[in-house]
């Protein structure tokens, strides 16, 4: 009965349509052509360009590429390639921890671990279509887009799996939490990260596709909406502000050293600045090259990179030096 109210409570109708009968999930905007040159410096990388993270304590950072599917390791601070790591599939995210890359390889339906140096630590099986990726208390879970699961990685194997609603797509992590955006019935859940319950669902906007989570906040990313979400994750889950952001958001990085949100809008080839708290709202905004799908910081220095699938390159830019132009 508990879980019949809080079901009524935050969806107002959950279980009333079908999957099938839902409209398909929200897509970046195709960007247009360039109108101003993109703030800081850009590398040439090929191969389409999505997935994207940073190690801060080496400086690399990498670039899951399509064609053919590697990880393109990058030294961020002289902003050149350092190797190539051949790859079983795709990965659209990445993610940084304890000095490794995590990388889900989509359509192979594996889980790559990857080191700065470009050795591979961990090559296994998960759930059909892994999406996204997050890490807590030592697990590792990745968003299965195809099964409607999330995959449970631990000591290098596939520990469990858990039903989540349809086709999870972004995944973010803070204070024992999971939380996960499910891209198809567009809401927003969250995950005990040990018992591996689900303890709230909230609807998402209208197309929702990543989050970001910064102590008791969670930032959904509307991409159909053209706004980005704000919930308080406690005491209770709770939709608190919607802040616009025209131009087909999409991208979201949080850095949690300098407490900023960045946000790519792939209808205007831009990126924004935000602060991470409860009323966030656009401090600075930079242009970025063409079909910015992807952004990562490098917290130790605050550089911000991002990739442009369109032309193939990895811009790096330096937001208080730019301002400062």
């Amino acid at each position: 009965m508990r879980a019949a109210a809080l079901c009524g409570l935050l969806l107002a109708g959950c279980g009333s349509a079908g999957v099938t009968e839902l409209p398909p999930p929200a897509e970046p905007a195709r960007s247009p052509a360039l109108e101003r040159p993109p703030a800081g410096r850009v590398l040439a990388l090929g191969g389409q360009p999505e997935g994207l993270a940073v190690e801060p304590a080496s400086g690399v950072v990498a670039v899951g590429v399509r064609e053919p599917a590697a990880l393109v390791l990058v030294d961020g601070r002289a902003l050149r390639v350092r190797r190539r790591v051949e790859l079983p599939g795709p990965p659209r995210h990445l993610a940084a921890a304890a000095g490794r890359f995590l990388v889900p390889a989509e359509p192979a339906d594996r889980y790559v671990e990857v080191t700065p140096a470009g050795a591979v630590a961990t090559n296994v099986a998960t759930g059909h279509w892994p999406h996204d990726v997050a890490t807590v208390g030592g697990r590792v879970f990745l968003s299965d887009e195809g099964a409607a699961s999330l995959s449970v990685i631990e000591n290098g194997r596939r520990s469990a799996s858990v039903a989540v609603a349809a086709e999870p797509g972004g995944l973010g992590a803070a204070g024992g939490l999971l939380a996960v955006v499910s891209v198809r019935e567009r809401v927003l859940e969250l995950y005990d990260a040990e018992t591996l319950r689900r303890v709230a669902r909230a609807p998402a906007g209208i197309g929702p596709t990543h989050v970001a989570v910064a102590g008791a906040w969670a930032y959904v990313v509307d991409t159909d909406g053209g706004a980005l979400l704000v919930f308080a994750t406690a005491p209770r889950l709770e939709l608190r502000r919607r802040y616009p952001l025209p131009g087909s958001p999409y991208g979201v990085a949080l850095d949690p050293v300098h407490r900023r949100l960045w946000v790519t809008l792939t209808g205007r080839n831009e990126l924004v600045e935000l602060p991470a708290h409860g009323r966030p709202h656009a401090l600075r905004r930079f242009a970025t090259v063409r079909q910015p799908d992807s952004v990562a910081i490098d917290s130790s220095s605050g550089r911000v990179f991002v990739t442009g699938r369109a032309d193939g390159v990895l811009q790096a830019l330096d937001p208080e030096r730019e301002a400062g132009r």
